[in-house]
């Protein structure tokens, strides 16, 4: 039951998420699979570490194809992108620790920048709050 509401619970804030937030939720994923891949390394399970290095892949792939090309930072986004999926498959090619942590600083750094821009449009549309 309790199970059964939590997957509720996600859905709904998956479906009522504005694009601002999906995106973050994608960093947010991309970052808990890398920490996941890591300790499938450190434990040599090649199945785990395969399937969460993927689940990644898939993420920067999506992310990818929804880049608006128009807008001037895609010509900046873009590369670093690349350079996150080829990391992830260096890494899972070679249980290489140091190219996934390449890929997670990334991920990190546009995470905590989107999450920062997130904080500012709300402060835009909403003001300060009870704490102005």
């Amino acid at each position: 039951m309790a199970y059964q509401q939590y997957q509720a619970y996600q859905n709904n804030s998956v479906n009522t998420a504005s694009p601002g937030e999906l995106t973050l939720m994608l960093y947010n994923g991309c970052l808990k699979f890398i920490k996941q891949a890591k300790k499938a390394i450190e434990s040599q399970n090649h199945q785990s570490k395969n399937e969460m290095i993927q689940k990644t892949q898939d993420i920067i792939r999506e992310l990818m194809v929804t880049l608006d090309q128009d807008a001037p930072i895609a010509n900046e986004i873009m590369p670093l992108y690349d350079f996150v999926y080829h990391a992830l498959t260096q890494a899972n090619i070679k249980n290489d620790l140091e190219q996934l942590e390449q890929a997670r600083e990334i991920i990190e750094n546009f995470r905590d920048t989107w999450k920062e821009v997130i904080k500012q449009e709300r402060i835009r549309q909403h003001g300060q709050g009870v704490n102005s």
